[in-house]
């Protein structure tokens, strides 16, 4: 099913933009996990509406109601489903969209599949808000592969063209990716970074929108996790990563960079210390033939501008197949690259988590 997630762990999201609430169901959590509740709360706010200048107006407080899996804080092996309630909709922005669909949005897409049954307000099941509970999956196994030595951190690598310095590909300390959870626009130059909100204001003040790039890596993760073929580590991070509703395109290690090198220049030599085998470089992103290397995964994502802007744009009238012009109405952020950076860490998260688990079922 579309909503759904998952081999060893099953992660099932439900919900639309406006409806009462939204949620998530997660079955396979191992039992006597005790989840940091407190924690859990500051990841999601990183990527909760209404909270700087480069987000969307919209004001949720997206408090996690738990509903069932634990006994006294504790996971009992019971499917662990919470709810986050919807505060702030206002549904009769959208009214005109039944009709109108939004250029690079879901709308026409969702006509031709679901023939007007389909929710417009907020753009229904299609909006990034169910990006909520899938914060609260990963904000989760965050911490289950914390508890395993493995950690997630990204950055805003560029907005439009202004861009952060990259991660190392050998590997970032864990005070710099600690560092990246506590800044309200995180990268690792801040001089960069302030160049790139000036883009986001620029287009802003223009009534229009901007993309830009997300970088993530994971450090710790052991040698020997993932599979060849169809259930790779590439596989099963870019159908989560994908889940989010503005990534375009992923690539791992030197991605399409290295397709423009010769083999000698893109080839990681391999070397030990005579105890762990290492490789000198690591253009492969931490992933040779779908199973982790043991360096450190690096990818990007690509994240299209906010399609919704406030500038006139040319659609058109399905009733009577007409072209027209529609104005947008709403709230909306002129960059989803800032609050997408913790959703993009618990994309890969989930995918990580559920991966090592099928590899201790493998042994």
């Amino acid at each position: 099913m579309s909503s759904i997630f998952g081999n060893s762990i099953k992660v099932s999201i439900f919900g639309q933009s406006h409806s009462p609430a939204i949620g998530v169901v997660i079955d396979g959590l191992p039992a006597g996990f005790a989840p940091d509740f407190d924690q859990l709360r500051q990841f999601m706010l990183r990527r909760a509406p209404g909270r700087s200048r480069h987000a969307t107006a919209r004001r949720e407080a997206d408090e996690p109601e738990i509903l069932s899996g634990l006994v006294g804080g504790v996971t009992c092996g019971a499917p662990l489903a919470a709810v986050i309630r919807n505060t702030d909709a206002r549904s009769g922005d959208y009214e005109n969209l039944r009709d109108v669909p939004r250029p690079s949005h879901a709308d026409f897409a969702a006509q031709a599949k679901f023939r007007g049954a389909q929710d417009i307000a907020g753009g229904g099941h299609f909006s990034g808000r169910l990006t909520a509970p899938l914060c609260f999956a990963g904000g989760l196994c965050l911490q289950l592969l914390a508890a395993e030595g493995v950690s997630v951190g990204a950055h805003i690598a560029s907005i439009g063209t202004e861009s952060d310095r990259p991660f190392s590909p050998l590997g970032e300390d864990a005070e710099t990716l600690r560092r990246l959870t506590e800044l309200d626009f995180p990268v690792l130059d801040a001089e960069r970074g302030e160049a790139m909100q000036s883009v986001i204001d620029e287009a802003r003040n223009a009534g229009d929108s901007v993309g830009g790039v997300i970088e993530c890596i994971v450090m710790g993760l052991p040698a020997g996790i993932g599979n060849p073929m169809f259930d790779g580590l590439e596989n099963r991070i870019t159908a989560a990563v994908f889940a989010v509703p503005a990534v375009k395109g992923i690539e791992f290690g030197s991605g399409f960079d290295g397709a423009r090198l010769r083999g000698s220049e893109n080839n990681d030599a391999f070397y030990t210390d005579g105890c762990v085998v290492r490789t000198e470089t690591n253009n492969h992103g931490g992933i040779l033939g779908g199973i982790s290397s043991g360096m450190p995964i690096l990818f990007r994502v690509a994240m299209k501008p906010t399609p919704s802007i406030a500038l006139p744009q040319r659609s058109v009238r399905l009733t009577d197949k007409t072209n027209v012009r529609l104005t947008i109405k709403g709230r909306h952020d002129p960059c989803i690259v800032p609050r997408a950076v913790p959703v993009i860490e618990a994309a890969a998260a989930l995918a990580l988590y559920d991966a090592l688990l099928c590899s201790k079922t493998e042994k």
